[in-house]
């Protein structure tokens, strides 16, 4: 590796980096495949909007993915290991499960549909268990920031693929060919997981499942501040969170029109998220787990209060092309630095569970404040709702400053077995 390259810069050369991105566009390829893309086709196929909101259960498995974790933890496949080979398992149900969802219209069997497009939103939710784990049994410590930035990267495209690209080419070649193409793309994902490399700390997979289940938990509550960890896995994010919930809807009410809506926030927004989570991950390299959580925290916690700004000054197509780039930037930060900070808090024995319950965790956090948000607005206006999104950012960050010490001694933990 040439010398010139800064270490910031060098980790992104690692063949590992374009592997995470691999895998990260086979996680979040499959979503809009069992949403936003197949709400469309319902909707070209004449069916009812009660019949389409009910359909957004079929994404139930996501939020439930922590409850068969552990069998992923327990069980090896008698193929290319303990990760890999549940991820070439779970990658080939789904591209059968795609290419399936291409042979049923819903105007000729919609429970078939539901069936089916249930079981592939399960494979997709068992798939982000296995990748997940897979990725922080395999990265460094000097690699999350950077590795997450990767697997964004990667899911976004994905998510772009799936979701957009496969609208256009529905009007060009009809559903049945789109989604019997897009089956097609999971075979990326596999190929990526055939040439995958084992990590470097074999680890042993719990005994039972009783260990399997229980393991994770006794393993995570050793740890001196593990509820005040808990917590702050919960609030990092909240602020940034609860003020995503109504900014489409503050464009529209400031009297922007869903088209400038759309190429703003879906282009200026993408790059700037995309770049967020590069530079974040580049300058973990430097700051380490702690600084970057704090410092990229803050700069969350600031970028919401543009948003006061340009309700403040209304509608201005400067002021909201540098809210939305500034708080996608500030937001692919600290998911870098939110995402390695998950990754150091599990044990590699039960990385599978730990991770899809902390995360589980924090959707849960922010899930439980979103439907506060349209009674903030119609008390204390959008001024004061997005000045609420920003305070609500403070907690987080003085706890992290608390746990400070933990923090950094957990950053380099390695794999080790309950005491």
């Amino acid at each position: 590796m040439p010398r010139a390259v800064p270490p910031y810069l060098a980790v992104y050369l690692k063949p590992r980096m374009v592997l995470m991105a691999v895998l990260g566009f086979s996680s979040g390829f499959p979503l809009a495949l069992t949403g936003s893309t197949l709400r469309v086709w319902m909707t070209k196929a004449g069916i009812d909007l009660h019949t389409i909101g009910i359909f957004s259960l079929i994404g139930l498995p996501y939020a439930l993915k922590f409850l068969w974790s552990p069998f992923m933890d327990r069980f090896v496949p008698p193929w290319l290991g303990r990760r890999r080979g549940w991820i070439i398992l779970v990658q080939f149900v789904l591209l059968v499960g795609i290419g399936g969802m291409g042979f049923i219209s819903p105007g000729y069997s919609l429970a078939a549909l539901a069936c089916l497009a249930f079981f592939v939103a399960f494979g997709s939710a068992s798939q982000d268990i296995v990748i997940d784990a897979y990725r922080t049994d395999l990265l460094r410590e000097e690699e999350r920031g950077a590795g997450a930035a990767a697997s964004v990267f990667g899911w976004r495209i994905g998510a772009l693929v799936s979701g957009a690209v496969a609208l256009i080419l529905s009007d060009l070649i009809g559903w049945q060919s789109t989604y019997l193409l897009m089956a097609g793309f999971m075979i990326v994902g596999i190929v990526g997981a055939v040439f995958a490399p084992e990590p470097d700390t074999a680890v042993t997979a719990p005994m039972s499942m009783t260990e399997a289940v229980c393991g994770p938990l006794a393993d995570f509550f050793s740890h001196r501040s593990a509820w005040m960890l808990l917590i702050a896995i919960v609030l990092y994010k909240l602020g940034d969170a609860y003020a995503e919930t109504l900014t489409s809807v503050f464009y529209i009410h400031l009297g922007f029109t869903p088209s400038d809506v759309g190429k703003i926030t879906k282009s200026l927004g993408l790059v700037s998220l995309l770049a967020g989570a590069a530079i974040g991950g580049s300058l973990m390299v430097r700051l380490g787990l702690f600084r970057s959580l704090l410092s990229f925290g803050v700069l969350q916690l600031v970028s919401l209060l543009s948003f006061t700004v340009l309700a403040w000054i209304g509608k201005s197509y400067a002021v909201m092309a540098f809210a939305v780039g500034f708080e996608n930037l500030a937001s692919g930060m600290g998911t870098a630095a939110f995402m390695a900070l998950l990754m150091a808090l599990c044990n590699r024995r039960y990385t599978a569970t730990q991770y899809a319950l902390l995360s589980s965790l924090a959707a849960f956090g922010r899930l439980a404040v979103a439907p506060t948000s349209g009674y903030v607005v119609e008390s204390v206006g959008w001024v004061g709702f997005f000045t609420v999104a920003a305070l609500m950012a403070l907690p987080g960050l003085l706890l992290l400053w608390h746990l400070r010490a933990d923090i950094i001694g957990i950053a380099g933990r390695q794999a080790r077995p309950l005491p």
